[in-house]
C-alpha cells in the first residue's frame, strides 16, 4: 500500500461490510442531475481524445459520454456485472474491488483517457489505485475525476466525510501530486445553484 501520511482512519467506513453485497442489487439509476450530466458530458466532449481508448473506472450503466465522441474503445469497471453490461457505450468490462485489489488488469500505457465519477470517496487505497490508472495512462493522458456532494455515506471513507466540496477538490488533487500527475486542476462544471453541484479534477499522467 502506498502511504500519503493520511492521519489513522481516514479510510475507515462507516459499513466494513462485504463490498459486493452492498453492491450486488443492480442500481440502474443516475446519481446527479440532468444538468449536472450535460455538464460532464459536455466537459468529456472537450477534453477526451477522439478515436483512443477510455477506462471508465468505477463505472455503472451510463458512462455520460457524448454520443458523438467516437472512440476506439470503452473499457468499464465496477462492482455490479448487470449494470455494467447495460452500459451501451462499453466494449468490454470487468469486475473487480479495488479496495482489495487495486492492480488493473491492463497494460501499461494502454489507455488515453481515464474517467472515474462520483465514485472516488469509496477508494479506500486512493494512491494504489490512482498508482495503477497513472501506469495504463499514456503519457499526457488525462484523468478525469468528478463528484458531486451525493454519496453513500455509510460507504465513504471517512476522510471524504469530513470535507466540504473544495476540501474535496483539494484531497483528490493530493491523491493525483503524490502519484505523479501533473498540471492538476478542478474546474466546477455545475455550481449547485439550481441543481447538483458537480466538479472535475483533471491531472495528465
Amino acid at each position: 500500500m502506498i502511504s500519503g501520511e493520511f492521519p489513522p482512519g481516514a479510510f475507515d467506513r462507516i459499513d466494513e461490510g462485504d463490498d459486493g453485497a452492498f453492491y450486488a442489487p443492480p442500481r440502474l439509476v443516475t446519481h446527479i442531475d440532468e444538468q449536472a450530466i450535460a455538464a460532464l458530458s459536455g466537459f468529456y466532449g472537450e477534453t477526451i481524445p477522439p478515436g483512443g481508448t477510455v477506462l471508465d473506472l468505477m463505472s455503472s450503466w451510463v458512462s455520460h459520454l457524448p454520443d458523438d465522441l467516437a472512440l476506439a474503445e470503452v473499457i468499464g469497471h465496477g462492482m455490479n456485472q448487470t449494470e455494467l453490461k447495460a452500459n451501451p457505450r462499453l466494449t468490454n468490462h470487468f469486475v473487480q474491488n479495488l479496495n482489495r485489489d487495486p492492480a488493473l488488469p491492463l497494460g501499461d500505457a494502454s489507455c488515453d483517457a481515464a474517467l472515474c465519477c462520483v465514485s472516488v470517496q469509496y477508494l479506500q487505497q486512493p494512491l494504489d489505485v490512482f498508482a495503477e490508472v497513472r501506469r495504463v495512462l499514456r503519457p499526457g493522458a488525462p484523468f478525469i475525476v468528478s463528484f458531486s456532494n451525493r454519496c453513500f455515506p455509510a460507504k465513504a471513507v471517512a476522510i471524504w466525510r469530513s470535507l466540504d466540496l473544495r476540501g474535496h477538490a483539494s484531497l483528490i488533487h493530493r491523491y493525483m501530486d503524490h502519484t505523479g500527475f501533473s498540471g492538476i486542476a478542478a474546474r466546477v462544471l455545475a455550481n449547485g445553484m439550481h441543481g447538483d453541484p458537480l466538479v472535475a479534477v483533471i491531472g495528465e499522467a
